[in-house]
């Protein structure tokens, strides 16, 4: 689920690692959200699918100049850490770490390293409503082990990220309160290496009201994988100035997730901001060998305050040739 509305403005999402900092003095900054909602499958072609997940969950990150070219920063996330089998209010919640490094300045080129979200697509954040992400977060990359560099590219505006990384298997992968454990190279996955041979590359250019993306990475078989995994991403954002803003993505896998078959993404969704209303609609499918999934979502958000948004999503399932609809209602207050 995601509730953020579209934005063009894509250099601090890359370079705050897409929470927004808010300036406290010149050394330090930080920022967060809180979110509180419910998430309910109302309807379901399978009946023990049908689960209402009443949720809470807080996010938080920091970024702090030690000197003027060296700063540290670090992201907490709590929230619930597996997935709701049963029906279920506040319940399962850890608390971990989400980012944790330091990140160096060489003139306008940024090199983060530790554990970070190397940039690859767009659409898994940005997509609108509450439930407009739901299908694309599979490709997300987050809470890796590594080292990211982000460089503006010439006097065009553009910005090149590149990251080489592996899936954090340090203590730090584990969570407190409810324990999600601790992962290990053992434990299988793409990505999942203990090395530095996974990568991703990614080029964002704005166009006056159009920003676009292109990129690709790599992750390697992980135990018990069938492929590497190799993908591609295209996209592009536009502000058509009159309240009206649009996103477009297609990313394609071959050997998706580890398995020896390919998947295709692709998103489009739309917002429409009047005065503090937002109206979205948002559709995915994924096209693999075994057919095709997909999702179509509708969301109405409203400002309340500066700080404080409700939001409202409605969407309908198809995946595993299942299908289901399901209702979302969350306050977001930001700080």
């Amino acid at each position: 689920m995601k509730k953020t509305i579209l934005t063009a403005g894509l250099y601090g999402l890359v370079l705050a690692g897409g929470t927004a900092l808010h300036a406290q003095d010149a050394g330090f900054a930080w920022g967060g959200s809180l979110e509180v909602g419910v998430d309910s499958t109302v309807n379901a072609s399978d009946p023990a699918s049908e689960v209402t997940d009443t949720y809470l969950s807080f996010e938080a990150a920091f970024s702090a100049a030690l000197t003027d070219r060296i700063s540290a920063f670090g992201g907490l996330t709590l929230e619930s850490v597996t997935d709701a089998a049963d029906d279920r209010t506040f319940d399962d919640l850890g608390l971990y770490i989400s980012e944790l490094g330091l990140r160096f300045a060489f003139g306008e080129t940024v090199m983060s390293v530790g554990k970070l979200s190397p940039v690859f697509a767009v659409a898994w954040d940005a997509a609108p409503g509450f439930y407009g992400t739901s299908l694309v977060e599979d490709y997300e990359l987050s809470e890796m082990i590594g080292v990211t560099v982000d460089t503006p590219a010439g006097t065009t505006g553009g910005i090149l990220s590149f990251a080489a990384f592996y899936v954090d298997d340090s203590f730090l992968s584990d969570s407190i309160g409810n324990k999600r454990g601790r992962n290990s190279v053992a434990a299988g996955g793409v990505g999942n290496t203990g090395k530095l041979n996974n990568f991703a590359i990614q080029y964002t250019q704005e166009f006056g009201a159009t920003t676009g993306w292109v990129g690709a990475r790599h992750q390697s078989a992980g135990e018990g994988d069938a492929s590497d995994e190799t993908g591609v991403v295209v996209g592009a954002t536009h502000d058509f100035g009159n309240g009206f803003d649009m996103i477009a993505e297609v990313a394609h896998f071959d050997g998706a997730g580890g398995t020896d078959a390919n998947a295709t993404y692709a998103t489009l969704g739309g917002a429409y901001a009047l005065g503090d209303w937002t109206f979205s609609t948002t559709a995915t499918t994924v096209d693999t060998a075994a057919g095709t999934d997909s999702v179509i979502a509708f969301g109405v958000d409203r400002a309340v305050t500066e700080s404080i948004e409700v939001n409202f999503g409605v969407a309908r399932f198809d995946v595993g040739d299942e299908k289901s609809t399901a209702v979302g209602l969350a306050v977001v207050v930001s700080f």
